[in-house]
């Protein structure tokens, strides 16, 4: 059972991470909440937390084993720099500390280029500069830029692309399981992606990466 440490657990995203990670049979979720009242929530499903704030100290997130690393972290427009920039490159710089074998990176479509888009532009460059910088690290890593969030349940279906010439919608619910797919083994490292709502089933659809030009 690999130790998978969810930073932003307490998102809508994020919960829908840890949940199906906590469902696995492969891996042992470790939600990383920023405030002591958002434990309850995962202490109730019997799942393990650690309280850390991507505006401070990361480090203490890392004092137990972790495997691998998901970041589904934001902060909702409030603190860009300080969470989506800033606390991701803390958490890839910790990840990188502690040896962890892979990072997955929840993105944003428009991420790989910020100035085309004259709405959420400071999101986006917040995103970019973060993504930019784990590629840099020598962490192995798997960058996922889903379309504009909607929260229904999901078809447990995607269209994946490295790059789309539309933009679209995709639920959390399938941004959640694209991204525990991606902590397997047999998916390939160092990747970025695009995924929107679609006919193919995830798990093949990620699979399909070995198989097809990605960028790296």
């Amino acid at each position: 059972m690999k130790n998978i440490l969810v930073a932003g657990a307490n998102g809508t995203t994020g919960k829908q991470i840890v949940n199906s990670l906590n469902r696995s049979d492969h891996y042992t979720p470790i939600a990383m909440v920023r405030k002591q009242e958002q434990v309850s929530y995962f202490k109730d499903k019997g799942i393990q937390t650690v309280v850390a704030d991507l505006e401070q100290d990361v480090t203490k997130a890392f004092n137990k084993q972790i495997d691998e690393v998901v970041f589904a972290a934001g902060s909702g427009g409030k603190n860009v720099i300080g969470v989506d920039q800033e606390g991701a490159k803390k958490l890839i710089d910790a990840a990188q500390a502690n040896n962890v074998s892979k990072f997955v990176m929840l993105s944003s479509m428009g991420a790989d280029n910020p100035e085309a888009h004259s709405q959420l532009q400071e999101y986006l460059k917040a995103k970019h500069n973060a993504d930019e910088y784990l590629k840099s690290s020598d962490l192995n890593y798997v960058i996922v830029r889903p379309g504009s969030l909607k929260n229904d349940d999901g078809a447990g279906k995607i269209e994946l692309k490295n790059h789309f010439d539309k933009h679209g919608e995709i639920s959390r619910a399938d941004v959640a399981k694209t991204l525990v797919q991606c902590l397997d083994d047999d998916v390939p490292n160092n990747i970025t992606f695009e995924i929107l709502e679609g006919a193919t089933p995830i798990k093949r659809a990620v699979f399909g990466l070995a198989l097809t030009e990605v960028e790296v």
